[in-house]
């Protein structure tokens, strides 16, 4: 009997704690982006959010606990972005590695310009202490996932079109412009190995 009447209950609270949440990270993400990760405070996000202190030391460890699970929210989210492009690609036919990738990197560049402040919020170097090394460990996965595409002999090929990608992510959200990124990607789309380019050369 007392489960019936306590079950409801956890899931009321439950939903409370999750909108909560939700909340926190709505709030925290419109300071940092207005105030910069430095200069704001928590008083701020909770002020903004319309919750206390309390509540976000509940869901968070703070500020930068805040910053970190916006980074990996929306990484999560270009993620799946990528991933979808690359498999519509494959499912259309393409079997070219070098057009599957142009087809997730769009869609990456897309989902940044689409979340442009967001995406600028982590390009300008205004994070928590730590936030290069996280930085660099997520090109360097995003890098393992390109060579995915490829053959294991093109190594030097991924980390030219990841750099490359990387550079260009930067300045289209830093610009807007995404015919930029169009080029961009023009550009990168007839890069080949240099096995490639030496035969083609030598024949």
């Amino acid at each position: 009997m007392s489960s019936d009447v306590e079950q409801p209950v956890t899931a009321r609270t439950s939903e409370r704690g999750a909108a909560t949440r939700t909340a926190l990270l709505k709030a925290a993400k419109e300071v940092f982006v207005s105030k910069g990760f430095a200069e704001a405070g928590v008083t701020d996000v909770v002020g903004r959010a319309e919750a206390s202190v309390g509540s976000l030391y509940h869901h968070f460890s703070g500020k930068a606990d805040l910053y970190l699970t916006l980074f990996e929210e929306f990484q999560a989210k270009q993620a799946q972005r990528t991933s979808q492009a690359a498999r519509e690609a494959r499912a259309e036919g393409e079997t070219d590695p070098m057009k599957v990738f142009i087809r997730a990197a769009r869609a990456y560049l897309d989902g940044c310009l689409e979340e442009r402040e967001v995406a600028a919020l982590f390009l300008r170097g205004d994070g928590p202490p730590g936030f290069e090394v996280v930085m660099r460990d997520r090109l360097r996965k995003w890098a393992e996932r390109n060579a995915a595409l490829f053959d294991d002999d093109e190594g030097a090929l991924v980390v030219v079109i990841t750099g490359a990608l990387a550079a260009a992510v930067s300045e289209v959200v830093r610009t807007g412009d995404r015919a930029l990124g169009e080029d961009v990607l023009a550009i990168i789309g007839q890069i080949r190995p240099a096995a490639s380019a030496t035969g083609a050369t030598s024949g």
